[in-house]
């Protein structure tokens, strides 16, 4: 066993060398490319294949069947690759095009630059293709075929969707494209032996994480009983559940009074496909043109409004975002932002005037629009003359007309939208969100705190102190707020938009930002409570005094300005793509309750990951200034492996959750794309430390604690490197 244990770290080795080597080459030369000379090579194969006999070896030599959940843990991963074996030489997977009343049965399959044409065992007639829209509005909410089988002398109807596949013989068909002209395409997914052990090597995984945590004898199990009652507490809860700038001295531009542009922004308009406030527009017009959605202490609306009915005053004011990408040759981004003017100034962005022809389909219009022809005389006098009339109460100065105008036509909106405007507590809740816009120093703040924290940590590391009390009331006090502003912002964007928010860079570092307070608080909570408990039940100067260095280890104090500085990191990233977006609706494959779960699990796997990341850290930094004292290093090390376990449970469900979403909307569990890759690849970095048997160096503390350090670069990549280098399918969550 000697000679032979260095083979399958060896092969780990080689595997995610070659897994980070292929996104490159895809990059480089597309994914058909990387399929044929990398994931579908030869070698490619056969490094997965002499792991999974290294795996089988291993199992017999140890003895694994005395243990049921390593055991079943290896076996699963043999299952899962015997799968994915099985779909490689027995899977099809190709396309089809259904034209309306016209039977088929061919399909065209396309591996590595060529094609085939397949014939199915029955046909399929396409009776009609719709786009369902959301309410309201022209933006797709599904794509759905209507379908006849014809199967010797029988004919079934069925019907296709998103993310609602049609089975029928071993064959699976999904939604994938249509024309203009009517016709359906379709993705054929021929798979009757992979998809099923695939699927059942998921679950016997599934049931092999969860028995990890209960096995009585276990590595996870030791080290808890090794480590102190705030780490045992804390996994049990994780596993069950710019400051504004001074107005400048010149005169500012004229606009509405307060008041009155608030009443205009609680009007209705139709926006990026959507219908929404009209503060919603006002909002994401000014954070285009000022970087921020306020200017020199002028609302959203009020900006909005006096580029509206004050433009000559607006035009004479600098255009900072304008002037910033004019200066870095940036003419395209310049010219869309003048566009955007020239559009308000055109009331091409006011579609505020919804008119419902006789089939009962609502369309919003803007003054200028070409009107339908069968539009009744009131309506096109109200929709041609609204905004000449709002124009002449501001000449006037009369704002209490111009008020009740802006109400009249929200009373007009909501008559003739048939009820499809929007729903009370969406629109209430849209509103309340867009005015909870902050700046970047929320994030330096945070920051800031974080590195004040962590600095007054340090110089109580290992000296039996806790943190000073003013610092971790502060700390606890901000964290404590900002999580509740983070989980209020997920709320209203989830009430507000209808869905979970999750499918986009915005929302999910906001979860991510989430998770890691959360996490945080626990963390600082349970040791807080331990620590006082350990307290009282010590009597004695002396026994304090003799278990000083112990109860140190039980102090993790390295949580609270751990959890501060990731979130603000989290929070600068996330802002820098501009705060506080305005809420679209989903794309039709991301309406999957999947998404949600798949988010969520992999977020809090990246949360915990910081955490030994940022123990390391600490480890490297008590090393340097105290080298005697290993039997913190080594605390810092279980402590690391006790979040190391949920993490890389979590991490593995993530991924394989992602992976039955991906079967169900696209009909491939597993597609080689950059991101998927990378996931992998992470996985496997963070299984290392887990068998120590293999790698006897991650018994060594300080190795433990600097490979935790250079192994969230793997995460790094897999978050931002795929998104913004190398991208592939997943670059929409950018």
């Amino acid at each position: 066993m000697k000679n032979t244990r260095h083979i399958l770290p060896a092969l780990l080795i080689a595997l995610v060398v070659a897994m980070a080597a292929g996104t490159v080459v895809e990059m480089r030369h597309g994914n058909d490319y990387a399929l044929g000379h990398v994931y579908g090579s030869w070698w490619f194969v056969g490094l997965w294949a002499l792991l999974a006999l290294g795996i089988i070896v291993m199992m017999f030599v140890r003895k694994s069947w005395k243990r049921p959940v390593v055991c079943a843990l290896h076996a699963s991963i043999l299952v899962i690759l015997l799968g994915a074996l099985l779909t490689m030489t027995t899977g099809q997977h190709g396309e089809m095009t259904l034209k309306p009343n016209i039977a088929t049965n061919k399909f065209t399959v396309e591996k590595h630059g060529n094609s085939r044409t397949e014939t199915l065992p029955f046909f399929l007639t396409l009776d009609r293709f719709e786009v369902e829209n959301y309410p309201g509005t022209h933006t797709p909410m599904d794509f759905v075929s209507y379908l006849q089988i014809l199967d010797g002398g029988t004919t079934t109807d069925a019907k296709i969707s998103m993310n609602n596949i049609l089975k029928y013989r071993h064959y699976r068909f999904y939604q994938s494209d249509y024309d203009e002209e009517g016709n359906s395409v379709l993705s054929v997914a021929h798979d009757p032996w992979g998809v099923g052990v695939t699927y059942t090597g998921y679950i016997l995984l599934f049931i092999a994480l969860v028995g990890m945590f209960f096995e009585k004898n276990g590595q996870f199990r030791t080290l808890l009983r090794k480590a102190s009652a705030p780490a045992a507490t804390l996994l049990v809860l994780i596993l069950t559940v710019g400051a504004a700038l001074p107005a400048q001295a010149n005169e500012k531009p004229r606009t509405l009074p307060k008041e009155s542009a608030d009443k205009m922004g609680q009007m209705y308009v139709m926006y990026k496909g959507r219908v929404c406030p009209l503060q919603t527009l006002a909002k994401d017009f000014t954070t285009k043109l000022y970087g921020k959605a306020h200017y020199r202490g002028y609302t959203p609306e009020q900006v909005f409004s006096g580029w509206l009915f004050y433009t000559s005053d607006w035009q004479s004011e600098p255009i900072p975002r304008i002037e910033r990408d004019l200066k870095r040759g940036k003419q395209r981004e310049a010219e869309e932002k003048k566009q955007i003017v020239n559009m308000l100034l055109n009331s091409q962005l006011l579609k505020i005037y919804p008119h419902a022809d006789s089939a009962q389909q609502v369309t919003w219009y803007s003054q200028n629009d070409q009107l339908p022809l069968e539009i009744p005389d009131d309506e096109y006098l109200f929709i041609r003359k609204q905004m000449s009339l709002c124009k002449e109460y501001v000449v006037l100065g009369d704002f209490a007309a111009l008020d009740e105008l802006f109400e009249k036509t929200k009373t007009y909106q909501e008559k003739y939208s048939l009820g499809q405007a929007q729903p009370q507590a969406q629109y209430r809740a849209e509103r309340l969100y867009n005015r909870l816009s902050v700046g970047r120093w929320l994030a330096l703040v945070t920051i800031t705190l974080g590195l004040i924290c962590f600095a007054a940590a340090l110089i109580c590391l290992g000296k039996g102190r806790k943190l000073y009390q003013p610092v971790r009331v502060v700390a606890l006090v901000w964290m404590s707020l900002l999580c509740v502003f983070l989980a209020l912002v997920f709320i209203l964007r989830w009430i507000a938009g209808g869905h979970v928010p999750m499918a986009g860079s915005f929302d999910s570092m906001n979860l991510l930002a989430l998770s890691i307070c959360i996490i945080t608080l626990i963390i600082t909570k349970v040791e807080t409570r331990c620590s006082t408990s350990l307290q009282e039940r010590q009597t004695t100067v002396e026994t304090l005094r003799a278990t000083s260095l112990q109860n140190t280890g039980n102090k993790y104090e390295i949580a609270l300005p751990a959890g501060l500085l990731m979130t603000g990191i989290v929070l600068l990233v996330q802002m820098m793509g501009g705060s506080n977006p305005p809420i679209t609706h989903l794309m039709p494959v991301l309406s999957s309750p999947l998404l949600s779960l798949h988010v969520t699990v992999i977020m809090i796997a990246y949360a915990l990951l910081f955490f030994i990341m940022l123990n390391g850290i600490s480890a490297v930094i008590v090393r340097l200034t105290q080298p005697s004292n290993t039997q913190y290093l080594e605390r810092l090390r279980n402590i690391s492996l006790i979040m190391l376990y949920p993490a890389v449970a979590l991490l593995a469900a993530g991924i394989f959750i992602g992976a039955v979403w991906a079967n169900i909307s696209w009909g491939n569990y597993w597609s080689w794309d950059p991101k998927e890759v990378w996931a992998l690849v992470t996985l496997l970095v963070y299984i290392a430390p887990l068998h120590s048997t293999l790698w006897k160096s991650f018994r060594k503390p300080m190795f433990f604690h600097i490979y935790g350090i250079l192994a969230f670069l793997s995460v790094l990549i897999t978050y931002f490197g795929v998104n913004l280098i190398l991208g592939g399918m997943h670059s929409y969550a950018s």
